[in-house]
């Protein structure tokens, strides 16, 4: 049997390094109340920040294996909280510990920070499979 990882790594660059910290915060806060929700929403991810605090920037990644929809959903919150703006995104990679068919690929989002919603997203296998089907890869 397989083992099956989602990988990513990016950064978000929320201004300060005061900023930086809030978000911390602000994680520390949504992960609480994950505690007592029956779906969790902001698990999956490490976080810290980047360059030992002295910049805004935070750093996401996976520990062993990550959930891409877990930093979609912080980032939104943050998004909200921190009133971030402009265009974000990430790329996430999926593998296998051994080949297996079907069971590599990736995909990336893109959220707008400002009108706090994820504007596109793609996978690469769906991708793919519209392709090699004849149908539109963007519909």
């Amino acid at each position: 049997m397989a083992d099956y990882f989602t990988h990513f790594s990016c950064l978000l660059d929320v201004g300060t390094p005061e900023r930086a910290a809030a978000a911390m915060a602000i994680l520390q806060r949504c992960r609480a109340e994950d505690e007592e929700a029956d779906d969790p929403q902001y698990r999956g991810f490490e976080l810290s920040p980047h360059d030992e605090g002295k910049s805004g920037e935070l750093w996401f990644r996976d520990d062993e294996s990550g959930d891409p929809d877990g930093v979609v959903a912080f980032v939104l919150r943050l998004a909200e909280d921190l009133d971030l703006q402009g265009l974000w995104g990430f790329d996430f990679a999926n593998t296998a510990s051994r080949p297996i068919l079907g069971s590599f690929g990736g995909g990336a989002t893109v959220i707008d920070l400002g009108a706090r919603k994820v504007i596109g997203w793609v996978g690469t296998q769906t991708w793919l499979d519209k392709v090699l089907n004849g149908d539109d890869p963007d519909a």
